[in-house]
């Protein structure tokens, strides 16, 4: 075991599999000689060379419509984006064309594609630099949405993300690169399709991803000092969901909590609490509880900023207003 910050988790990743398979080969703005952004990149350059770790111009239409090309002749490209807001500029190219082009070639071609790199509120990096692009893309088929939350999780999601043969989208936090976390030392792969139970329990169920699991967590320590005793599940695959665990938790519980950074108004929040009113209505001893971010541009003020998002207090508040409803 070795402690590893998160950062250099998905860049032994990509290291990784590019040694394994020499299809593999990563672009982006930076990627190349100043090893991206947040250093995911770091060092590869000089390892793989400029055909593997491609810098490209800042053009996101341009270089992800590349991707799509060569990921349908049989590369594998992992796209960085320096941030994710600005592959908002690729849309069409995701959409239309790496999302659906499996499905309207007739299934002739796969689309064995990686778009990754940081999001999130950060910490004062304004309204466009702190978006969450996972409600953009969630109604988009043909797409898979993974969000890691820590540095083990990190690696294995991303070895698996590399190697499916379909387009997926790996949403990194900016706030968490610099978590730390003890890894194996042998190779693992981590499931694209499966949330994780972080902590069971018997009062509530906290459906939650990215930086808010941590937030969460913090939430719990006072909460059990107080004699709740909720679940936790981190979600990772936020399309398709892993309905098997949510539905296990929920019939235990009876009682759900959904915590997220993405915005309120058609979130992946919006999006749960739909599929369990359709699906487990009946199980329900309450109705589900929503904790999102306020619907609003992201402020560049620091205080004003942290008000947008949920904090750990709020989900304190949320859990024993719950807890208090009696049927």
């Amino acid at each position: 075991m070795a402690e590893t910050l998160l950062f250099n988790a998905l860049r032994e990743a990509i290291d990784e599999e590019m040694a394994r398979d020499n299809t593999v080969f990563v672009l982006g703005e930076d990627v190349g000689h100043y090893g991206g952004s947040y250093k995911v990149t770091k060092d590869l350059y000089s390892k793989y060379g400029e055909l593997r770790v491609l810098d490209t111009p800042i053009a996101e239409n341009s270089f992800t419509g590349m991707a799509v090309g060569a990921a349908m002749t049989g590369l594998r490209p992992v796209i960085e984006g320096m941030n994710m807001g600005f592959l908002l500029l690729a849309f069409n190219q995701i959409a239309n064309n790496a999302g659906m082009l499996r499905y309207t070639s007739g299934g002739n071609y796969k689309i064995p594609m990686v778009i990754r790199g940081p999001g999130g509120v950060g910490r004062q990096l304004g309204a466009e630099h702190s978006q969450r692009l996972e409600a953009y893309f969630q109604a988009v088929p043909g797409l898979k949405i993974v969000a890691c939350s820590t540095p083990y999780n990190a690696k294995g999601l991303l070895k698996s993300a590399i190697r499916d043969n379909n387009p997926v989208l790996f949403f990194e936090h900016v706030l968490l690169y610099n978590l730390k976390d003890d890894l194996p030392d042998q190779e693992y792969l981590a499931p694209l399709n499966k949330a994780e139970v972080v902590r069971r329990g018997k009062d509530v169920t906290i459906l939650t991803y990215s930086r808010m699991r941590h937030h969460v967590l913090q939430a719990v320590k006072s909460l059990q000092k107080n004699g709740f005793d909720p679940e936790v599940i981190d979600l990772i695959s936020l399309k398709p969901l892993d309905f098997e665990t949510i539905s296990a938790s929920i019939r235990k519980t009876h009682r759900v909590i959904v915590v997220e950074e993405c915005m309120k108004t058609g979130g992946i929040g919006a999006e749960i609490i739909a599929s369990i009113n359709d699906r487990l209505f009946d199980e329900l001893d309450a109705p589900v509880l929503r904790l999102s971010s306020q619907d609003i541009p992201t402020p560049y003020n620091g205080k004003l900023e942290s008000l947008t998002i949920v904090q750990p207090k709020k989900i304190e508040a949320a859990v024993e207003k719950m807890m208090a409803l009696q049927i």
